[in-house]
């Protein structure tokens, strides 16, 4: 089984916005396309929605390089995301009531990024830009990963297995 990396907002928006500028850094960008072209890097609806709400370049550049289907449907996850959300309510001792509230907020795509990636967690890997941290304030992908052992990679790493430059 091939691995499919489920990448999160910020993958584009910290690229965007600071290390690979669109206008700065088109090769970034026409890997992006070809990655999604190709079916080795996807996401998911909700993640489309918070890149969206911009009316910027980067919608532009999505709206014109990534194909429908690139944005995965997660209301077929339900389920899992059940599981992630039960799991986040029992955090109280781990978290802050308002970092549970926003991590299980509709409008945010992290808990159903990762219940994306739970439904087929041997394939699917998890990208981001975020890290483990330990403030009771904010819940992270990557310490969700940790609790449900799904795989997680910062962009680099992804691109390293991938055996991909740019």
């Amino acid at each position: 089984m091939k691995n499919i990396f489920l990448v999160d907002t910020n993958f584009f928006i910290q690229a965007h916005r600071v290390s690979y500028p669109l206008d700065v850094v088109p090769s970034f960008w026409n890997k992006v396309k070809n990655l999604a072209d190709n079916d080795k890097i996807i996401s998911i609806d909700k993640v489309k929605n918070e890149i969206y709400r911009n009316e910027d370049d980067l919608k532009k550049w999505c709206q014109s390089n990534l194909k429908g289907d690139f944005w995965r449907d997660t209301s077929v996850v339900s389920n899992e995301y059940s599981n992630i959300a039960s799991w986040a309510v029992k955090q109280r001792n781990r978290y802050t009531p308002n970092a549970i509230n926003e991590f299980l907020d509709s409008q945010n795509a992290d808990a159903f990024l990762i219940a994306y990636a739970l439904a087929d967690r041997d394939t699917r890997i998890v990208v981001t830009y975020e890290v483990p941290n330990k403030k009771k304030s904010i819940i992270k992908i990557p310490d969700v990963c940790k609790e449900f052992e799904i795989r997680y990679l910062n962009p680099i790493a992804m691109f390293r297995e991938l055996n991909e430059s740019f």
